[in-house]
């Protein structure tokens, strides 16, 4: 088998390998800390991951389609700059929308504080947000953009045809959205809610905020806290099976996809709003963008302002930012450079087999980053020892770890679970490398690395940079990865957000988590110019 072909094999198993990990881990005999696991704590993980994703799935689902809808088929004052708006939050990353929303409406927080001294009451019926109800919120506004950006698709290709033949029928504009348009876009919006559910089964900061417990928080605290890195395994186990029953299921939708018919004519053809309809639209946007994005970031900057003046320290702060920037970029090129490879494969090499281990080598971004995290330490530690055993036994040579502890085993497991992030974008340049285009080269005196580095690697520019700044702003906001297998000492921007946040000092984490916010700009203008 040539080197080309064999590419897509190795990140093939490089994925699998972690994975089996986990999954094997359930055959080791459970301990004394599995037990008491059973005993106290997993009945109540079980209950509070089922009603988290429930809840969340009905919130996105609401927020996504709504606004996909209003946006998609109706014509307003603002109606092009929301459309791309409302996709700001997905800047936002859901652990930075937490903090700051403890920070805004808990007790002690500006919001309450204004009221009692305003309406001289003990606000006692204000709503508690330090609960389910709080992570829920928060998770819906940090994930619509999910259902929102599916749901507009879908929308936008039915037009006001839907609602024309739905009045043909004898329904009003709702009848005619829930009976006609919603079922047309269901596969959309149901493979957006699969996105919701992964990221809300993943997601391990918001979570620790608000001190949740979810499988993720169990999986960190029995590695960190109890020292136990088998019932981690073992409960990482459990969450990466429910994984892969949610990976399926969003297959089997998206294979559904072409249920809804995808004519381009009506995209212009929209319902004109009028008086009281106009502001209701405008109010109900104004309202989501305005929790989800434009209060949090006004709310970073004054606490940023307050930090920056009182005891910023600029050295500290620099060295997250090197170290955030210094991991990125390492990541950003790795992976890129690996997914260009094994496209490229792909390419000499079209069979089902390479198709197949591209495909396996990509599943990698469903995992949450608590498992990967276990599933790459696990047998890299292993390695470690039996090469530290077989050196000091063979060569009388010591040596201390030689990945464990390193920014290798982190650029490992961003490797496993960031594949995907690029792949699109290189694969989708790689499309236009027609074999004309080849043939023309080669006619031109042009062949093997000549026509690469003078006619691919042109072509491919924009979609590697696009991959690559996609892959750096997603391990810049990466936290359960880093936050598991970093060198000691060495703290990025989102592990600082976490120490600050873990121990109430939302100011302290503003800078770091405004500087996310404006890197997580850059892929939503990146989009926003492709659609354009």
């Amino acid at each position: 088998m040539s080197v080309w072909r064999l590419i897509p094999f190795l990140a093939a198993i490089l994925v699998l390998a972690p994975i089996g990990v986990i999954i094997s881990s359930l055959l080791a005999p459970a301990g004394d800390i599995w037990q008491h696991l059973i005993a106290t704590s997993l009945p109540l993980l079980l209950h509070n991951t089922f009603w988290l994703a429930c809840g969340v799935i009905a919130g996105t689902a609401i927020l996504g389609t709504s606004l996909a809808w209003i946006t998609a088929v109706y014509d307003f004052p603002g109606r092009g700059f929301f459309s791309w708006a409302l996709l700001l939050p997905m800047a936002m990353p859901a652990y930075v929308t937490a903090f700051v929303a403890l920070g805004l409406f808990d007790f002690t927080g500006p919001i309450q504080t204004t009221l009692r001294n305003t309406l001289d009451s003990d606000l006692s019926w204000f709503p508690e947000i330090r609960n389910r109800m709080g992570v829920i919120i928060v998770m819906s506004l940090a994930f619509y953009p999910y259902v929102y950006l599916l749901a507009r698709n879908a929308f936008l290709t039915q037009g006001k045809r839907s609602l024309e033949v739905a009045q043909s029928l004898g329904l009003n504009r709702i009848q005619g959205f829930f009976r006609v348009a919603l079922p047309m876009a269901r596969p959309w919006i149901a493979g957006g809610l699969m996105l919701v559910l992964m990221e809300t089964l993943a997601d391990f900061g918001t979570v620790a905020i608000f001190n949740y417990n979810t499988f993720t928080t169990a999986i960190y605290k029995a590695w960190f806290n109890m020292f136990s890195l088998q019932a981690a395994s073992q409960l990482a186990s459990l969450l990466i099976i429910v994984v892969f029953i949610v990976i399926v299921i969003e297959q089997r939708l998206r294979l559904r996809m072409r249920y809804a018919e995808t004519k381009v004519s009506g995209r212009a053809q929209r319902i004109q709003l009028i008086g009281w309809q106009n502001v209701f639209a405008i109010g109900f946007i104004i309202c989501i963008l305005t929790l989800a994005f434009v209060l949090p970031v006004a709310q970073l900057a004054l606490w940023s302002i307050e930090a920056f003046s009182q005891d910023f320290d600029s050295a500290r702060y620099l060295g997250f930012l090197s170290h955030s920037v210094l991991l990125s970029s390492l990541a950003a090129v790795l992976i890129c450079s690996v997914v260009t490879l094994m496209i490229y494969s792909v390419r000499r090499y079209p069979d089902i087999a390479t198709r197949n281990a591209v495909r396996i080598a990509t599943i990698g971004y469903a995992l949450p980053g608590t498992v990967l995290a276990i599933g790459v330490y696990v047998p890299l530690t292993w390695l470690d020892g039996k090469l530290s055993t077989g050196l000091a036994h063979w060569f009388q040579i010591e040596i201390g770890p030689i990945v464990q502890g390193t920014i290798a085993l982190m650029l490992i497991a961003y490797l496993i679970r960031f594949m995907a992030v690029s792949h699109y974008a290189i694969d989708s340049a790689m499309r236009r490398i027609t074999t004309s285009i080849d043939e023309a080269a080669m006619s031109l005196g042009l062949n093997g690395w000549s026509i690469i580095g003078r006619v691919h690697i042109p072509i491919l520019k924009s979609g590697l940079f696009t991959a690559m700044t996609l892959v750096f702003v997603d391990v810049m906001k990466e936290m359960p990865i880093t936050l598991m297998t970093r060198p000691f000492g060495w703290d990025t921007l989102a592990v600082r957000i976490y120490e600050m946040t873990s121990e109430g000092q939302w100011e302290q984490a503003a800078i770091p988590a405004l500087t996310l916010v404006l890197a997580g700009l850059i892929p939503i203008f990146l989009f926003m110019r492709q659609t354009e």
